[in-house]
């Protein structure tokens, strides 16, 4: 340490939380460099080596450079509601849709409303009830006078119409008709029967009436509410008019909100959550709502708004569904549904246009996740399915969001065993993580190391808000440094066990009272490592001196 010039750590410079290791750094830089499918990495090497601290460091230098991804929205697909629809926007126009959306529905309600409650429309409305009523009254009213003329009355009964001989203006009873002649009763039954096949003709055209009306009804509700949708879609067009996808689902949105108007016209529209029993937890927003609001509304997968860079996500938790997403469902009236705003986005839809870290062990240990990733990572997309769905073990009727094109760099980290394992029993391993970054537990010890190996002890120190080592202990720190690699030319890469040292050191030197921590407290710290862990060692010695043990030399 004679070519390193300090009293305390408070005189040396902080390094970084890493030194030495330049083949998983250089390994590691060519990854993020190449824009290919299969340049994933897999950083290998023993635990504490800080994998985890350079790889972040480096990628999230890199992140920092790149531009913020692209949000990512579902929404309903009015054609086929099980397939909801990806929508990509410039980042922060996802939630501007939303809120465009959720405005719009308002808007239409108050403006429809007014619309269809206005003195025009019912004016028009009338003329054509009116027409329609008018055409059907006439019709039997000739009817009516024909039978007359023939000495017919055209009666209303409970099952309908119904036809009875007239004599001098008042029906004829049925006793009082079987008293008739033959030959009057013949005539009778002949102009009733005639009667009644004009009746059946008249009645026939009635539902052709009928559809009439309502086709002219429909057109004319449509030429009302196409004013108030026209309007209010247009500054939408005209605001997403450099986005295709999104100007088709407006315009999927303006065929829908025609197709149904009496959703937008209730008179006494319930309050959010009136009227639908519930179990479990209050009801999302999506479900505090008419089905009107919710089939226009935009579930907001990825929000990149306030992103600053390229993300960088770490999964602690890689579970299939916690990587790849998953449907929720709402307990509501003793059933479960859902729908497409019951989305929940996976790592893989966050980490998307970025970075994702994963433990290799964890992602091994959990079900289905390694083949989701893989999937994932083959095909270059993220498909929202259950477990159930991916294994095809049963076929049930569930929602299929369209799959999101998938543009990730995956971080895999774990041991050196792990990675040869994977690489044998795997064949597609080494085509999804064609680079190794193979960290190193042991660096040679020269003058620029240990250097390094100070600085470090400084950061450390610095940032666990240690008290200062002075001169001595951080020799006697970098001497079991080279004790732990078992080599007096190197010293240990495994910096969680130099954290140990120190943190123990401290304490030692805290009980005393101490304000620096020496070399007796980092002595100390070494003593007691090796008690708490020489157990099976003492015994054995122990045995010996008992002769209990011999060994024959």
């Amino acid at each position: 340490m004679d070519h390193v010039d300090f009293t305390t750590t408070d005189d040396l410079e902080d390094a970084l939380e890493f030194i030495g290791q330049e083949r998983p750094i250089a390994a590691i830089e060519l990854a993020v460099g190449i824009e290919r499918q299969g340049y994933n990495i897999f950083a290998l090497g023993p635990s504490g080596t800080g994998k985890h601290t350079v790889v972040r460091h480096f990628v999230e230098r890199r992140a920092a450079a790149e531009s913020p991804p692209d949000d990512w929205c579902y929404v309903n697909d009015f054609d086929k509601a099980s397939v909801p629809r990806a929508l990509r926007l410039p980042r922060g126009l996802g939630r501007e849709l939303k809120a465009d959306m959720k405005r719009l529905v308002e808007e239409l309600r108050s403006g429809l409303s007014s619309a269809f409650e206005s003195e025009e429309y019912t004016t028009r409305r009338r003329v054509l009830e009116e027409e329609f009523q008018e055409r059907q009254q006439e019709s039997l009213s000739e009817l009516q006078e024909r039978a007359k003329e023939r000495g017919v009355a055209m009666l209303t009964t409970p099952t309908g119409l119904a036809f009875a001989p007239l004599k001098e203006g008042e029906v004829v009873s049925p006793e009082e008709f079987q008293k008739l002649p033959d030959d009057e009763q013949k005539r009778i039954k002949a102009e009733v029967e005639s009667l009644q096949e004009q009746l059946r003709k008249v009645l026939l055209q009635m539902p052709r009436w009928k559809r009439e009306y309502n086709s002219r009804l429909r057109e004319l509700n449509r030429d009302v509410s196409a004013l108030v949708v026209n309007d209010l879609m247009d500054d939408l067009l005209a605001k997403y008019k450099e986005l295709p996808d999104v100007v088709d689902y407006l315009a999927a949105v303006q065929r829908s909100v025609a197709d149904h108007l009496d959703d937008f016209l209730e008179v006494d529209a319930q309050k959010p959550g009136e009227g639908a029993a519930t179990t479990g937890p209050p009801l999302p927003e999506a479900f505090q709502h008419s089905p009107a609001l919710r089939r226009y509304q935009v579930n907001v997968l990825v929000d990149s708004g306030d992103a600053g860079g390229a993300p960088v996500i770490h999964e602690s938790n890689p579970s299939y569904l916690n990587l790849v997403g998953r449907v929720e469902q709402m307990s509501m009236m003793g059933a479960l549904i859902t729908d497409f705003m019951l989305i929940k986005p996976g790592v893989l839809h966050r980490a998307n246009g970025g970075y994702l870290i994963l433990d290799a062990l964890k992602v091994l240990s959990s079900p289905y996740a390694w083949e989701g990733l893989k999937r994932a990572l083959q095909f270059r997309q993220v498909r929202i399915e259950s477990p159930v769905q991916m294994m095809s073990l049963t076929s049930t009727v569930s929602l299929e969001p369209e799959p999101i094109p998938l543009d990730v760099k995956v971080i895999l980290m774990g041991d050196r065993r792990l990675y040869y394992m994977l690489a044998e029993a795997d064949p597609d391993f080494n085509e999804l993580f064609k680079i190794a970054a193979d960290f190193d537990d042991e660096l040679v010890r020269d003058d620029e190391t240990t250097r390094q190996y100070a600085r470090l002890i400084a950061a450390i120190v610095g940032r666990e808000g240690l008290l200062p080592l002075d001169r001595s202990a951080v020799c006697r720190v970098v001497e079991h440094g080279a004790r732990l690699a078992g080599d007096s030319e190197r010293v240990t890469a495994r910096m969680r066990s130099v954290v140990d040292l120190l943190e123990e050191s401290d304490h030692w030197a805290r009980k005393e009272g101490a304000q620096l921590v020496g070399a007796e407290h980092v002595q100390r710290a070494i003593d007691a490592q090796i008690y708490r862990s020489d157990r099976v060692r003492s015994r054995l010695q122990e045995e010996m001196l008992r002769e209990t043990v011999l060994i024959d030399t």
